[in-house]
């Protein structure tokens, strides 16, 4: 397992993801990272796009997600984007998602409610969505 990462921070988009009645009528903000494992010492050394990931593809992987699809959870939405990476990039072994959602109401103050997940190449269940 490589340490080597790609980090993808504080991606915003705006999509309705929720519970609540009105989480699925209105759109909220979602702020999305990614880490992503794989060796990056080819690419280094050999400075060629080919041998790393397009961040571009990966950005518009994880939009599509986020902006098209519809879930109660933002657990199931970073278990989406991660099951999503791991399929479409195949030199990637390991990916970490986090999902903020920041203007979440709780009852009270506070910045965001966010979900961490880290997903290996293997043991992705299949994903609704």
């Amino acid at each position: 397992m490589t340490t080597d990462r790609i980090l993808l921070a504080d991606m915003v988009f705006q999509a309705r993801h929720g519970v609540h009645a009105h989480e699925k009528t209105t759109d909220q903000r979602f702020e999305v990272d990614t880490e992503l494992f794989l060796d990056l010492q080819p690419a280094g050394l050999e400075d060629d796009l080919a041998r790393t990931l397009d961040y571009g593809r990966v950005y518009e992987t994880v939009r599509t997600i986020v902006e098209s699809t519809t879930f109660n959870l933002i657990e199931a939405l970073a278990e989406a984007i991660s099951h999503e990476l791991l399929s479409d990039f195949p030199a990637l072994e390991e990916v970490v998602v986090r999902v903020r959602k920041p203007q979440v109401q709780l009852g009270g103050p506070l910045a965001h409610a966010g979900v961490e997940i880290r997903r290996r190449r293997s043991g992705r269940p299949e994903i609704r969505g």
